[in-house]
């Protein structure tokens, strides 16, 4: 077996080159990014490593408040997700927020597995409480690998559906006229983004009918 070596010389190395390179292409790029960050979007995307906000794109740092967690979830009762959504609206004052899923997603798959997946079994019932919603819809799709994709999509929009129930979004659309919450879909086979067009003031419209918290 190869041992694993603990020396991670190399990440520092790509960090002296990114440095300098930034460096030499803007003397004032480090300063300005010193003086603080006015992101204009927030980014709630899965923990998947091949998935790099910033990377697939094109932002540079400051451009991003970013959030990743397994099946890009938005769960009213996980503090993490919470702050970070209150942090960049109400601090940051973003002016969008994406939640990007990913076709073939692992949490979405462990979800739909029928056994026991211990403390995961809490997280991923939220992604199977989506199928139970759409059943009908899923239940339609004969084909296992489009069912899936197609559960990935849906999960995504129930996730923009959570974040607009949240005051600090209600609020600040109401005051600012943003954020826009988007619902996007990574596809690893080409590397491209697909935008499921949520229909922002719709769903907004349809979720203060029960969950308004602004008058």
């Amino acid at each position: 077996m190869r041992k694993i070596s603990p020396s991670h010389a190399k990440l520092f190395e790509n960090n002296r080159k990114w440095a300098e390179q930034k460096r030499e292409k803007d003397p004032g790029y480090f300063a300005r990014l010193s003086e603080g960050q006015t992101p204009e979007y927030l980014w709630i995307g899965c923990s998947d490593s091949r998935i790099p906000a910033e990377q697939i794109t094109g932002l540079e740092p400051g451009n991003a408040f970013v959030h990743r967690n397994i099946a890009n979830l938005v769960v009213n009762t996980d503090l993490n997700v919470m702050s970070v959504i209150n942090y960049a609206v109400r601090h940051l004052g973003v002016k969008h927020i994406v939640v990007c899923g990913h076709y073939g997603c692992g949490g979405v798959k462990a979800a739909m597995t029928p056994k026991d997946l211990g403390l995961l079994n809490p997280w991923l019932r939220n992604i199977r409480d989506v199928y139970r919603l759409h059943e009908d819809e899923l239940d339609a799709i004969t084909d296992e690998a489009q069912r899936y994709n197609r559960l990935v999509e849906l999960n995504v929009v129930e996730q923009c559906r959570n974040i607009i129930k949240t005051a600090a979004v209600q609020k600040s659309y109401a005051n600012n006229d943003f954020p826009i919450v988007h619902g996007w879909v990574f596809n690893f086979h080409d590397g491209l983004l697909k935008d499921l067009k949520i229909d922002f003031e719709s769903m907004l419209a349809k979720i203060q009918k029960i969950y308004n918290l602004v008058d």
